[in-house]
């Protein structure tokens, strides 16, 4: 087999694998082994510019940070970013060049795998080791023929594997035994080992069941990773599903609400407020109460129009004058920015029928989508008092002002977004607005929060969690194993 390559498989979706791919990354590029993480196929939402120019999802930059590289669209060459239930935008090396039904993409895939193996080729020749990331499970049978994301990448590259489980989920035996039952022969001959995910107890307790797993599957269990509380890595695309916050004593904390889109898109955006300690920040879903809060957010969207249609049918238009009335602020973010304006055009019908859509109207500004996205990473100055920001840029849309604003950003390429005259409303395209943290103390203390206690570091928490995950590999995995996987020595490293 390819020892270059080891692929990452899960018998579910958020089994591990993009935490276990970011973990071998670090755990790699420690011991100063040139490696590289690779995803042929991603479906998500969250999404990031690269260094040539591209999009590729958000967990495959974290795993690139984590390797000590920028992000490459080679290490995402696949990207689907779902429109609807059913239709998806295809993002082919970094770009999107159609929107397709589940049925399209499905015939498309051999094309597809062509720009799949290309890229591979071109990380292989430049990186001693890859570390790829798998796509659900192996064992999704209706998606076997073409299949580009598991197997069918795994057996195009001739490398191995190593399956990963959730027994936080329950029935962890059955889902890898299950799994790999399902599989081909020569399939099964790939999967190297298991490792078990989200452990809490006695391991002894556990030690019976892997040994029938090993003795039933006549494959080694390589390692049992804990239950890691508080552990915090950029979501590929699901929503958290709680929040940490605790109610600080003695001290102010600002209250902030996102309302939770359909099409929901760069939420990674709100994580420096999730752990900043003096915000309690809470995702409002479809159905739920809007609670009252000192800022509410407009996120971004991959279907602006649809989900602005959702805010209104949920209620939020009424709420959002309520909160401005008594003087709550509002941001709006990509997507969030251009329901702002007045109206949204979609004359090529980019997001469903062509036509318009009213916006809130908040600011005096109208919004032409347009085929091409812009893509750039981006820095400058918030307008607020010039703290220095930096971030990135993916939309569609074209805003055109009919009244003149003060810029949210002053950017090196231009201004960007706009302040509304009473100061209450703040709009811009540009996505990472909070990681920078003297920025996001500004917008804090903007929203309303009224002693600031914290400065939050957001890059650094990043980087501390990685190394928390690197450490588990050599804590709870078995280290001897994995590089006969990689033909490397242990001694020299």
């Amino acid at each position: 087999m390819h020892t270059q390559t080891l692929m990452i498989q899960g018998t579910t979706s958020d089994a591990g694998k993009s935490m276990l791919v970011t973990a071998l990354c670090r755990w790699l590029a420690r011991q100063d082994v040139s490696v590289a993480p690779f995803k042929p196929q991603n479906m998500a939402l969250n999404s990031v510019v690269t260094c040539d120019g591209g999009e590729i999802g958000r967990a495959q930059a974290v795993q690139a940070l984590a390797a000590g590289l920028a992000p490459h669209t080679d290490m995402n060459p696949i990207l689907l970013k779902p429109n609807t239930d059913k239709n998806a935008q295809i993002i082919i090396h970094g770009h999107a060049i159609a929107n397709m039904d589940a049925c399209e993409f499905h015939d498309y895939k051999l094309i597809a795998l062509k720009a799949v193996l290309e890229s591979h080729s071109r990380l292989i020749a430049k990186y001693d080791k890859i570390i790829v990331e798998g796509a659900g499970s192996p064992a999704e049978i209706n998606l076997r023929t073409n299949d580009i994301a598991n197997m069918g990448f795994a057996e195009a590259v001739d490398c191995p594997v190593i399956l990963i489980a959730d027994i936080d989920r329950g029935g962890v035996f059955a889902h890898l035994a299950g799994t790999l039952a399902l599989l081909s022969e020569t399939e099964q001959a790939r999967i190297q080992g298991f490792i078990i995910n989200r452990f809490r107890g006695d391991i002894a307790l556990l030690q019976p069941g892997l040994d029938w797993l090993e003795q039933y599957t006549g494959k080694p269990v390589l390692g049992v990773l804990p239950y890691l509380q508080g552990l915090h890595l950029e979501a590929e695309d699901a929503l958290p599903h709680t929040t940490d916050f605790i109610v600080p004593r003695g001290q102010d904390y600002l209250r902030v609400i996102v309302p939770a889109l359909p099409r929901i898109s760069n939420h990674t955006d709100f994580d420096p407020l999730r752990l900043h300690p003096q915000v309690n920040l809470q995702y409002i879903g479809p159905g739920e109460t809007i609670p009252p809060a000192d800022l509410i957010i407009l996120p971004g969207s991959k279907s602006v129009c649809a989900d602005l249609g959702w805010l209104r049918e949920q209620g939020w238009e009424l709420a959002i004058h309520r909160h401005l009335r008594y003087s709550g602020k509002l941001i709006g973010i990509c997507g969030g920015f251009q329901m702002l304006g007045k109206l949204i055009h979609d004359p090529d019908g980019l997001e469903g029928i062509a036509g318009n859509t009213q916006g809130f109207a908040f600011f005096d500004m109208e919004t032409t989508l347009k085929p091409e996205k812009l893509l750039r990473n981006t820095q400058g100055t918030l307008t607020l008092n010039n703290t220095t920001v930096t971030g990135y840029e993916i939309h569609a849309g074209i805003a055109t002002y009919y009244t003149h604003y003060q810029p949210s950003v002053r950017l090196t390429h231009g201004d960007d977004g706009a302040i509304s005259g009473d100061g209450l409303i703040l709009g811009t395209y540009l996505h990472g607005i909070f990681e920078s943290p003297l920025a996001c103390s500004e917008l804090l203390t903007w929203a309303g929060l009224g002693e600031l206690k914290d400065t939050l570091d957001y890059h650094a928490i990043r980087e501390a969690q990685i190394d928390r995950l690197a450490d588990c590999i050599d804590q709870y995995l078995d280290t001897a194993h994995l590089y006969r996987l990689l033909n490397l020595r242990a001694n020299t490293l």
